[in-house]
């Protein structure tokens, strides 16, 4: 039995496989598993690798004074496309940020060209009025009065998360901000990414994409999230459960 409350859980589910380490405070494996991913819920598979090792040294729940958790499912979602329905508000006049990009084509030439599917349709892509400049001077006041148009077109589409990317945004997000606020008073289940947030750099195509895929997966893993803590919790885990990014932090 380890008495030391020092220990530390650390979760991957991967697609086929969650790996689950448990150490000591000094770093030291204590033990590893490998168990099946179980795709329907793949919290389940986590806990059964997460018992198996707790139940390996003779530990505790109560004795996990850390949790990191790494997945790949926000990627997968992405490749196979299981996201949410997502509509894109730009700046008036900046409608076609995704289908413009850097006016490059993969092949020059070829006349009937097919574009990568870019998750928003051109009929899921709105407007609105307002203007930032780049060093976030406000040039057009926010379109407060196109509100209630934008509310009707988002829900006639479907749309179940929005991304908004607004010019200079990075600069001065005030525009975003305010629309985020309006958009929620209207329609409060909304999911809403600012471009500001998820991605505060210049360069609209590329500030729009990430605004995009942080939208697209941001329902599906806040939901899943929700539910691996409260699962973890309920097996008596006390201590913050922490998230390991794409780029190891």
């Amino acid at each position: 039995m380890h008495n030391r409350n020092d220990l530390r859980l650390a979760v991957d589910i991967g697609g086929t496989f969650t790996d689950t380490v448990l150490v000591d405070g000094q770093g030291h494996i204590l033990a590893t598993t490998k168990t099946p991913t179980t795709p329907e819920n793949p919290t389940l598979g986590a806990l059964a690798g997460a018992e198996h090792v707790l139940a390996a040294t003779g530990a505790d729940w109560s004795q996990i004074a850390g949790f990191i958790h790494g997945t790949t499912l926000a990627t997968n979602a992405l490749i196979e496309r299981r996201g949410a329905v997502v509509a894109t508000v730009t700046s008036e006049g900046f409608r076609d940020i995704l289908e413009i990009a850097y006016e490059r084509r993969y092949s020059q030439y070829e006349i009937n060209l097919v574009k990568p599917d870019l998750i928003v349709s051109r009929g899921r892509a709105f407007t609105i009025g307002g203007r930032m400049d780049a060093r976030g001077q406000e040039l057009q006041p926010l379109d407060e009065e196109t509100v209630r148009r934008l509310t009707g077109e988002l829900a006639a589409c479907g749309a179940e998360a929005v991304a908004i990317c607004l010019m200079h945004a990075y600069a001065n997000p005030a525009h975003e901000l305010r629309l985020r606020d309006l958009l929620l008073a209207a329609m409060p289940g909304l999911v809403i990414s600012l471009s500001h947030e998820v991605s505060p750099e210049a360069r609209e195509f590329d500030r729009l994409s990430t605004t995009i895929a942080n939208a697209y997966i941001q329902p599906q893993m806040a939901s899943y999230l929700i539910d691996f803590q409260a699962r973890f919790s309920d097996q008596g885990l006390t201590c913050p459960i922490l998230m390991m990014t794409a780029a190891g932090a």
